[in-house]
């Protein structure tokens, strides 16, 4: 580093530092903007146009089209917003979805966030060391927080609001999870199906928790569709990430497989995720004294200590003044 701020500096003078990184931050800009303006043709678009002539198309194949025109911008790029990696893109779709983000560009949206607020924070942080600081008299790590730091959180951003929404979204569903339990006991009781209950669950539960509703919603949805309620109930499971719902969903499909009365599994299960959610409430209120132990402290201790020893302090500089001045 020390080298190569005496090359810089020798080469273009004080600010010579800052102008490498500068020049080769737009470098990596110049040669990045032209791969995303790349695109490779896709095999379906031509058998799409090839058919299109053949066949009428009726409304929802035009609602398909329709769909594919909004999204044809970011699938333009598709090759450069999506991880090469099937593991990791498998990986972050995943974690959008636990997150509550279901659409199809998704994934898109979320890689071309990060390199837009990435880039952007770069300039950023360019512009306002350039305009508002003086690089002459900056320090090399200056230089690169200054400059560096903002692209870095710009990146980071997205990340963060992800994991922040996925997180809200589990203890939402883990909070409204042995309601929607109880309610859904109370129509296989009352004699309903337990399709029946799901929807009935999905419609009661979406004023006071709408990401449980939205997941009930889209299990009824894929029944009705015909898919295998076990795969189903699967899906459920790893797009909620609680584990209340993936244990949950071993227990119907161990009652489906036995032939067990759903209703008895779920009597038993729906009275343990009750005592389940007292005793994380008390969990909470056992933790809530060792908390307020600092903050009482802080708020507590400095004005008993002023009461107690501020008459006490008073007393002996009125004293030492006292005495001063009898010594004069």
């Amino acid at each position: 580093m020390q080298a190569f701020n005496q090359f810089a500096y020798n080469l273009l003078g004080p600010a010579g530092p800052m102008i490498l990184i500068a020049g080769l931050g737009i470098l990596l800009l110049v040669l990045a903007i032209p791969m995303f303006f790349m695109s490779r043709s896709n095999p379906m678009d031509r058998l799409n146009n090839q058919s299109s002539g053949r066949q009428e198309v009726d409304a929802a194949t035009r609602a398909v089209l329709r769909d594919k025109q909004k999204n044809q911008k970011l699938n333009k790029y598709a090759q450069f917003l999506e991880p090469q990696d099937a593991k990791e893109l498998s990986d972050v779709r995943m974690k959008l979805l636990q997150a509550g983000y279901r659409t199809k560009d998704a994934v898109q949206v979320y890689y071309f966030a990060q390199f837009a607020l990435g880039i952007g924070g770069l300039i950023i942080g360019l512009v306002y060391f350039y305009l508002i600081l003086d690089p002459s008299e900056a320090t090399t790590q200056q230089t690169v927080m200054y400059t560096l730091g903002p692209g870095a959180a710009g990146y980071m951003f997205p990340k963060y609001w992800v994991t922040s929404r996925m997180q809200k979204r589990q203890e939402e569903i883990e909070s409204g999870f042995p309601d929607s339990l109880d309610m859904m006991l109370v129509c296989v009781e009352a004699g309903q199906s337990m399709d029946q209950a799901i929807v009935r669950v999905s419609k009661e539960l979406r004023a006071s928790y709408p990401s449980l509703a939205d997941e009930f919603e889209m299990v009824s949805f894929e029944m009705k569709a015909g898919k295998d309620k076990s795969s189903v109930l699967n899906d459920m499971g790893e797009r909620c990430g609680v584990q209340d719902v993936m244990s949950f969903v071993t227990v119907l499909n161990q009652s489906q497989s036995f032939g067990t009365p759903i209703s008895d599994a779920l009597r038993v299960y729906a009275a343990e995720m009750r005592d389940k959610r007292v005793m994380r409430a008390e969990e909470k209120a056992n933790k809530l004294p060792t908390k307020m132990t600092l903050t009482t402290m802080m708020l507590t201790v400095p004005p008993l200590l002023i009461i107690l020893v501020g008459p006490s302090v008073m007393g002996i500089q009125q004293l030492g003044s006292l005495g001063s001045s009898m010594g004069q």
